[in-house]
């Protein structure tokens, strides 16, 4: 769709502003599950003195974005306005049509990344790079929008399940103004690890050796998805520096050393206490949960809807640029697919 037809279409939307937003990375090869010796992800005792402790449990915020699409707000909100360099953390869940099919119709975003993990049902994306791509079950997106970039995201069915996770990650100051791109990924190229009960997929960084489906991105971060049998402990290391936070997708189980238990939907916050090892446990029923790190930026950060930058004025730029016809700066296709 010609960038001045997304733009008057959203013109008429601003209103629905924030939006739900995506990300970009290089593909690797298709990936067959690995298996790891039993002892891989086995805890060690004697490391006790380096687990994080829980900071705090979010249950999260019911609300709606978009087009008004009801989803649960985690980070992004009075609760937890920020996990530097996480600025927000969504999960959208419903088999009623209304709450989704309405979708995210054309909206802006610069300074920033998104990331969309499928669990049920179908998003089709498209932008005004030319990049269009619908993702399912198990696949994944993760769009860099940098100087800027106009996309939607609209349900790719009209009945049925649709659940998925959005975040959103920051960019640092000398990469706000990059070249935006889009990377979609299908769950067949996800690496697996298999081990001693646990199964983790890793969408992005590295793992036992392993690395994640999207490679080459700033701040180094790590985006797992565990599934652990019942009564099975799984441990990872991350640098020390590293803030970080597990989201409970089904079942129950406990991390770090913490007597609490966190169970479905609920999000739990690991502490900047200088420790390196993130530790989760299952309770009597299998526990599925997204593991995700990131190095903090340490910046200022200024918000305007879609829009994430360092500084007030650098907000007023980029609506000033919308509204005028200026806003995008490239419109060279940058499209990257596995699987």
């Amino acid at each position: 769709m010609p960038v001045n037809k997304l733009r008057r279409k959203l013109l008429k939307a601003i209103p629905l502003l924030p939006a739900f937003g995506m990300l970009g990375c290089k593909w690797p090869e298709k990936k067959d599950s690995v298996t790891m010796p039993s002892t891989a992800i086995k805890h060690k005792a004697q490391d006790a003195d380096s687990i994080r402790a829980i900071e705090k449990i979010i249950p999260g915020v019911a609300t709606s974005d978009g087009a008004g699409v009801k989803l649960r707000r985690y980070i992004g909100s009075r609760t937890l306005d920020y996990l530097d360099p996480f600025l927000l953390f969504d999960e959208f869940s419903s088999d009623d049509p209304k709450d989704y099919i309405a979708g995210f119709p054309p909206h802006p975003h610069r300074g920033m990344e998104t990331v969309t993990y499928m669990i049920d049902g179908r998003v089709e994306h498209g932008d005004s790079m030319g990049n269009r791509g619908v993702i399912g079950k198990g696949d994944a997106q993760w769009m860099t929008a940098g100087s800027g970039i106009i996309h939607s995201e609209m349900p790719a069915m009209e009945k049925g399940l649709l659940r998925g996770l959005q975040l959103w990650v920051n960019l640092a100051a000398k990469n706000k103004m990059n070249q935006p791109r889009y990377r979609e990924l299908k769950a067949a190229a996800i690496p697996v690890v298999n081990s001693n009960g646990a199964s983790v997929r890793i969408i992005a960084g590295e793992y036992h050796g392993t690395k994640g489906a999207f490679a080459d991105i700033a701040g180094d971060p790590l985006y797992l998805d565990v599934t652990l049998r019942a009564g099975v402990r799984f441990a990872v290391d991350v640098p020390k520096t590293h803030n970080a936070f597990a989201y409970v997708l089904e079942g129950a189980g406990n991390f770090g050393e913490s007597p609490e238990a966190v169970s479905r939907k609920s999000l739990a916050v690991f502490r900047q206490d200088g420790n390196a090892t993130l530790l989760a446990r299952a309770h009597e029923n299998e526990l599925r949960f997204i593991l995700a790190a990131g190095a903090p930026l340490n910046e200022p950060v200024a918000r305007g809807g879609p829009f994430v930058m360092n500084t007030e004025a650098e907000i007023r730029t980029a609506w000033i640029e919308y509204q005028n016809g200026t806003f995008i700066k490239s419109k060279a296709r940058i499209d990257e697919r596995t699987g």
